[in-house]
């Protein structure tokens, strides 16, 4: 409630788990529990406001009167909550489609306006390209300096250098068109194309079972 105009999406995962009533009631018990958490602390906010302005010599809390006052005009949008099943591509497409849908309602971000070189949208339409029509193995795995080497190829692209690739891939990994662990020494050089290999891979090695199937094995 800090930070003005803020959106949130609750997501719910590992559908899979649980029947489709669960979903149901874990859903509606999740949002009434966000609905109940907000109303209390609005309540607290005015709680704290109204013992302020009701004090003896309120001119000494100013300060803090002043910046509860600002807390108070903050608005927080919840969005109903989306399950997912993590072991199901489509699931994870159709969350996708949801958040973009959600980030592009002007309603919601009518201060949010972000205009992209055209380069950024150059290199992203290429990176799609070689991902889905040339010979790239279905892990996406690619190094840094060779993707640099294979866009250079690309006439409109042959002035690109490291450091803009750089820049432009920090901007994909946020948006989750790659996967780049840029902080991590082992791996800054590595580039992952397909970020879906790499979610199934997690699903397939960390599941909420996963203590049980290693105590089933020894």
């Amino acid at each position: 409630m800090r930070v003005p105009n803020s959106v949130v999406l609750p997501v719910g995962t590992h559908v899979d788990c649980c029947q489709e009533q669960e979903v149901a009631e874990k859903t509606q018990d999740i949002m009434a529990r966000v609905t109940a958490m907000l109303a209390e602390r609005r309540s607290n906010l005015t709680h704290f406001i109204d013992n302020l302005e009701g004090s003896e010599e309120p001119k000494f809390y100013v300060d803090q009167w002043e910046k509860l006052k600002e807390m108070e005009n903050c608005t927080l949008t919840i969005l109903n909550l989306v399950a997912v099943n993590c072991t199901d591509h489509h699931d994870i497409k159709k969350l996708e489609a949801t958040i973009l849908k959600y980030v592009k309602n002007e309603e919601l971000f009518p201060e949010v306006v972000r205009v992209l070189p055209p380069v950024y949208r150059q290199v992203e339409a290429a990176i799609v390209d070689i991902a889905q029509r040339e010979q790239t193995a279905d892990h996406g795995m690619m190094d840094l300096q060779y993707l640099l080497s294979k866009l250079s190829r690309r006439e409109h692209l042959a002035s690109l250098s490291r450091e803009l690739l750089q820049d432009i891939l920090r901007y994909l990994h946020c948006i989750g068109l790659v996967v780049w662990y840029e902080e991590i020494k082992h791996l800054e050089s590595t580039i992952f194309l397909q970020p879906t290999f790499l979610i199934t891979m997690f699903k397939l090695l960390v599941r909420h079972h996963l203590v049980q199937q290693l105590e089933s094995i020894s």
